[in-house]
């Protein structure tokens, strides 16, 4: 029996030993864990360079529809369509039969006229002089008179209507109002024109210079003004060059200046339409092509730091501060709403000389985490 109690003994104290052999090698192999090497950087001011873009509508500085003032069957198609046309080149010619005949006709009426005139300036002539001879009555004079009158201003009546006719025929020669580029000719000869025709003949658009037409919203619109600090003409003139990308995402190498902003926000979108203007020597831009309106913001002596050091909580940013002890804490950080999809500019919770973490974070590391920071500064 005593020697069953020994063995018993003695198996729980070597047990006890292997525990806290164990233990103890377990909080020696801790404590001799190194710290994790997680890549940091020390933040510093620079300048930033970000850029903003609105999709934008192009057009021509005047797109001018073009339609008769007479109505004809179309016989000559002068131009065709993306063609340069000079302001006064024929577009297109009307059947000028009728408006000649009427010409005609209208010249033929003022001769008329001017011989009726010429008769009845001969009779007041010959009255007067036997109504100065008391041959006949003052009555009988001033009849002559009146024929007179009245034959003049019968030659003026044609002679207006000449000039209506001669005007009609010059209108069966529709004419390039201005310079540009024509557009669709949806009528071609033998097609019947009017002034009343719901399609016009084509479009000429004057593309020297073209606009840029896009939106901004109110929240835009009161940072654009500094939140009314400004006026809109003020600010309008103290915006900076604006550039164009272009349907394959290149970017025209003119730059443009933003033109008006619509006094009048929209109540079904709410924003406010936006002209940007371009100048457009080439040729290259042509009415109805889309883009994108580029905006520079310049920022000086900010803070900037990679994307890849934030992690988000209920819509707030923060970062890992690396402390004296090399120890991270969670900060909260506010940062620039414009940003280029690949850093930000903090405004708030940073300052020049703070060392962050810009490795693992959101996974590996956490807060209150020992590492064993390696300055990632110049290759960030």
């Amino acid at each position: 029996m005593k020697v069953k109690m020994l063995k018993s003994v003695s198996l729980s104290i070597a047990i006890t030993s292997l525990l806290a052999m164990a233990s103890c090698g377990g909080k020696q192999e801790q404590q001799q864990a190194p710290a994790p090497e997680i890549a940091t950087i020390t933040v510093s001011t620079s300048n930033s360079n970000l850029q903003r873009s609105y999709p934008a509508q192009i057009k021509g500085k005047a797109d001018i529809d073009i339609r008769p003032q007479v109505t004809g069957f179309i016989t000559k198609v002068h131009v065709d369509e993306g063609q340069k046309v000079r302001k006064g080149q024929a577009l297109f010619t009307l059947d000028q039969v009728q408006y000649q005949a009427a010409v005609d006709q209208a010249q033929a009426a003022v001769k008329v006229a001017e011989t009726a005139v010429a008769t009845a300036q001969l009779t007041t002539n010959n009255k007067k002089s036997l109504y100065e001879k008391n041959i006949i009555s003052e009555y009988e004079y001033k009849l002559s008179e009146n024929s007179l009158a009245q034959a003049e201003a019968q030659l003026a009546q044609a002679k207006a209507n000449l000039v209506n006719a001669r005007k009609n025929l010059s209108y069966t020669v529709v004419t390039a109002p201005s310079n540009g580029v024509v557009g669709a000719i949806p009528n071609r000869v033998g097609a019947l024109a009017s002034p009343s025709m719901a399609q016009p003949l084509t479009t000429v658009s004057d593309n020297s210079q073209v606009y840029a037409y896009f939106s901004l919203n109110e929240k835009d619109i009161l940072n654009l003004t500094n939140n009314g600090a400004l006026s809109l003409d003020e600010a309008i003139a103290a915006m900076p060059a604006v550039n164009l990308r272009l349907a394959d995402g290149t970017v025209y190498g003119v730059e443009g200046k933003v033109a008006t902003v619509s006094g009048v926000i929209d109540q079904s979108t709410g924003s406010a339409s936006v002209r940007a203007l371009f100048d457009n020597p080439a040729g290259m831009l042509r009415s109805g092509g889309t883009g994108a309106v580029i905006f520079p913001y310049v920022e000086n002596d900010v803070i900037i730091i990679p994307q890849k050091a934030t992690y988000e909580i209920q819509d707030k940013k923060y970062v890992y501060l690396v402390n004296d002890s090399n120890k991270t804490e969670s900060k909260a950080i506010e940062v620039f709403e414009i940003n280029d999809g690949q850093e930000y500019i903090v405004t708030n919770g940073l300052k020049s000389g703070d060392k962050i973490v810009i490795e693992g974070v959101g996974t590996t590391v956490k807060d209150n985490l020992t590492i064993k920071p390696v300055d990632k500064t110049s290759t960030k």
